[in-house]
């Protein structure tokens, strides 16, 4: 199997499509699911709706396109169904935050509890400063 694949990478057949845009097209295109994976650990605050459907919609037509054209283009199927997978993983979480109560339960955990204390640290550490001065 090895010597096989090792065979036709001397090959001008290979040579031929790594110097063509049927692999170069879609090497340059995982920057798009890169980015996507990249953005599922980003707030759900700042996820475009619109722009993760039009991508969505965008990463189908072209898996469609990358399994019709002749040859196959694996690779750039690989690379849109990835995206479109991102992509509708991006949707699901801006509807789950913007309309199913995402936002408002994301804000009853962000609030601080009752029992915790109020002000900060170095405000603490200076009353207690001007404590010990008035103090002595």
């Amino acid at each position: 199997m090895a010597s096989t694949f090792v065979n036709w990478l001397r090959s001008p057949a290979a040579r031929e499509y790594f110097f063509s845009t049927h692999f170069w097209g879609p090497v340059a295109n995982w920057g798009l699911p890169l980015a996507a994976i990249a953005d599922l650990k980003k707030d759900e605050e700042v996820i475009s709706g619109p722009m993760t459907s039009a991508l969505a919609a965008y990463s189908m037509v072209f898996m469609r396109f990358a399994w019709k054209v002749q040859p196959r283009n694996y690779l750039l199927f690989a690379c849109h169904i990835t995206n479109a997978t991102a992509q509708l993983t991006q949707g699901y979480r801006f509807v789950n935050y913007w309309h199913r109560g995402g936002k408002e339960k994301k804000a009853i955990h962000a609030a601080p509890s009752p029992d915790a204390p109020k002000g900060s640290v170095t405000e603490a550490v200076k009353a207690a400063q001007a404590a010990s001065r008035s103090a002595k």
